[in-house]
């Protein structure tokens, strides 16, 4: 027997712009059924058998680093132009990891949940 993952599940304050936060940032649909105040909101998995992401409400806020975080990474885009979009889209830049090409850049979501953002499989390919 084994498990799959159905969701990854992130706890916040407040579900909603957190959920559309990141249905932006992956291109992911959202809930059409959730609203504003709801305790639960979805990011939906871009094709069955993968995980989406669930949003739920937790009344402590955010205290220490993640111990678990997502690694993100643009497929039409360089990580940097990628990390410029997301900044814009209300993330903040926490810590620069890039190097000779490669590396991450690790950045924190509105409510401060942190999140990596890597190299694209592009410019993995040509980094040598």
């Amino acid at each position: 027997m084994t498990s799959s993952i159905r969701w990854i599940s992130i706890d916040c304050a407040d579900p909603y712009p957190l959920s559309r936060f990141y249905g932006t940032v992956t291109g992911w649909s959202t809930d059409d059924e959730d609203q504003p105040g709801h305790d639960e909101c979805a990011v939906l998995p871009p094709a069955p058998g993968h995980p989406g992401l669930l949003f739920t409400r937790v009344p402590e806020m955010k205290a220490g680093k993640n111990r678990l975080h997502l690694d993100l990474q643009p497929l039409d885009c360089t990580r940097d132009e990628e990390v410029e979009r997301v900044v814009a889209l209300g993330a903040t830049l926490i810590a620069d990891r890039r190097g000779r090409g490669q590396g991450w850049i690790v950045l924190a979501d509105p409510e401060g949940n942190e999140f990596c953002m890597n190299t694209s499989p592009a410019e993995r390919d040509t980094s040598g």
